[in-house]
């Protein structure tokens, strides 16, 4: 039983599923901090120094100084400034996943087609194995390849 666990965690697609899960994390993780530290801090300021982190709808009736203060005491909000960071961060994702696919589909070439393997008989007009001398549909005798 341990052999066949241990040949079934060295298979090379489960391997690679697990190499892309981590490698998926962390650049999940390099995203939304590229989101948070750097791009939403200049939409911000382009808008009017707004902080998207500090944005939400407080529905307890208390008064919060921020965002994460409401969130530490556990007030009931809805923190719409985290869901805007997070569409950004999934928006920035999608475009790299579509720009590496593309490059990726760019890279492979496509199917190339090999020699015929069947031909069409002169006198019926129907497809016929490229070796056949007489068509199995009008017997007629084709006199080798053509």
């Amino acid at each position: 039983m341990r052999k066949e666990f241990r040949d079934f965690i060295l298979k090379g697609n489960l391997l690679q599923v697990a190499v892309a899960f981590i490698m998926g994390a962390a650049f999940g993780a390099v995203v939304r901090s590229f989101v948070n530290d750097l791009i939403m801090p200049i939409i911000g300021k382009l808008i009017g120094n707004v902080d998207f982190a500090n944005l939400y709808i407080n529905l307890s009736g208390e008064i919060y100084e921020s965002a994460a203060a409401a969130r530490e005491a556990g007030a009931a909000a809805i923190y719409y400034g985290s869901f805007i960071n997070a569409i950004v961060a999934f928006l920035i994702i999608a475009l790299v996943l579509f720009f590496v696919v593309r490059s990726a589909m760019k890279l492979q070439k496509p199917a190339v087609e090999g020699a015929p393997t069947e031909k069409e008989c002169p006198r019926c007009k129907s497809m016929i194995p490229i070796e056949a001398t007489r068509c199995p549909q009008c017997t007629s005798e084709l006199g080798g390849t053509s």
